[in-house]
């Protein structure tokens, strides 16, 4: 994704000279206003989905755990109640962790079954296609096949959530493209 030119803001400063500061959003220093995912962000943390990694950033191009992208997409659906009360996975045993139900309610969906060896791996680097698979199962559709992970990335290309990304299938899946990704699917 190449990085726009920022929008300014002209402030004039007591000695009337005037200078130009890039606007931002949502309250975080580091999401501008023409950033490609700037309404996303917006998005996101009016509904709840995520707020940031402090008061005032957003941490755009932080990498995401697939515990938090769950939990986003969970918090997206409105944070639904899992049928279950026992998770599937041997690193999913916490049922106070901010994850746990979401996790559960992932699976219940068939939007995720791990990563093998009754792992979810809370802790893992979310890449794009284990992102774009989760969209798609959101969605109803599905990536089995031999390949899921392309079966994803040609999913979501078809469906838009990808136009303007420059990213690879297994490259880390950070903050900004995440919510990006949601926002698009999701509302926008």
């Amino acid at each position: 994704v190449s990085t726009p030119t920022k929008m300014m803001e002209n402030v004039a400063l007591p000695n009337s000279t005037t200078v130009s500061i890039p606007v931002t959003v949502a309250g975080f220093s580091d999401v501008y206003e023409d950033d490609y995912y700037a309404d996303a962000v917006v998005w996101a943390k009016e509904t709840g989905v995520t707020g940031g990694t402090s008061a005032t950033t957003f941490s755009p191009g932080s990498t995401v755990t697939r515990a938090q992208a769950v939990t986003f997409l969970w918090r997206a659906a409105g944070s639904p109640e899992p049928v279950a009360a026992t998770s599937p996975f041997t690193d999913v045993t916490d049922t106070g962790a901010y994850y746990y139900d979401a996790v559960l309610w992932a699976t219940e969906q068939g939007i995720t079954g791990g990563v093998g060896n009754n792992r979810f791996s809370v802790d893992g680097t979310l890449t794009y296609d284990q992102m774009l698979a989760m969209l798609c199962r959101a969605a109803g559709d599905t990536t089995t096949g031999d390949n899921w992970s392309a079966a994803a990335v040609a999913w979501a290309k078809e469906h838009g959530l990808t136009n303007g990304l420059n990213f690879g299938a297994k490259n880390s899946c950070p903050r900004s493209d995440v919510v990006y990704c949601l926002w698009k699917q999701l509302a926008y």
